[in-house]
């Protein structure tokens, strides 16, 4: 049982141990984070433990009622599912979860919602070619081209066309713990994980 809720702050560069290259990583501030909810296969049709994170002053009325057991006003919640076996009697309520739990060399998996980039044509969102400039073309460089089908006249499911891009959740694999700071609560991973600066990430250790 190793998660924990973070908040992506940068990211930088340091030098690599054994040669004059930089590493890129990327520096997040993870919990300290509370356990606020366990639930029970046999209770709740499934075994998860939900943990809070980031105090702050108000919240609402059901949110209070839910956390007072905790004691603590916590902005952001997240529920993690886990095998039956792993809820056990040692998990209780308000109990906390610090970057401790990482080391470095460990791998991990890092969940965020990536950067919205509004509404967008074909071009930018799906990396279409567009249209030759050439040969009379005009007013037509960036547009999708033919979008029907013969026999069915209609527009297929999950055409690529126009629409938001970004803003949606994405999870990275395999991204390797550079060094934990538990002083200040720091977690540094190599390379990039999604989202934009103090977007909230979900870091979970690949056991």
């Amino acid at each position: 049982m190793r998660f924990i809720i973070g908040k992506k702050i940068k990211m930088t560069q340091i030098p690599a141990t054994n040669s004059n290259t930089l590493i890129p990583v990327t520096l997040i501030k993870a919990g300290p984070c509370y356990i606020t909810q366990i639930k029970h296969k046999l209770k709740d049709g499934y075994s998860a433990v939900q943990i809070g994170f980031e105090e702050t002053k108000k919240l609402t009325k059901p949110l209070e009622g839910h956390l007072k057991k905790t004691g603590k006003k916590l902005k952001y919640l997240k529920e993690f599912k886990l095998p039956p076996e792993e809820i056990n009697n040692k998990l209780k309520i308000n109990d906390q979860i610090s970057v401790s739990i990482f080391k470095p060399g460990d791998k991990v998996k890092i969940t965020g919602t990536s950067k919205g980039k509004g509404f967008q044509g074909v071009v930018k969102r799906w990396h279409f070619r567009g249209v030759s400039r050439t040969h009379g073309t005009k007013h037509a460089h960036r547009q999708p081209g033919s979008i029907g089908i013969g026999g069915h006249q209609k527009v297929m499911k999950g055409k690529k066309m126009p629409g938001r891009a970004g803003n949606k959740t994405v999870t990275v694999d395999n991204l390797e713990i550079i060094n934990i700071d538990e002083k200040n609560n720091l977690i540094v991973v190599k390379g990039a994980v999604p989202g934009h600066r103090n977007s909230i990430l979900t870091i979970r250790a690949k056991d």
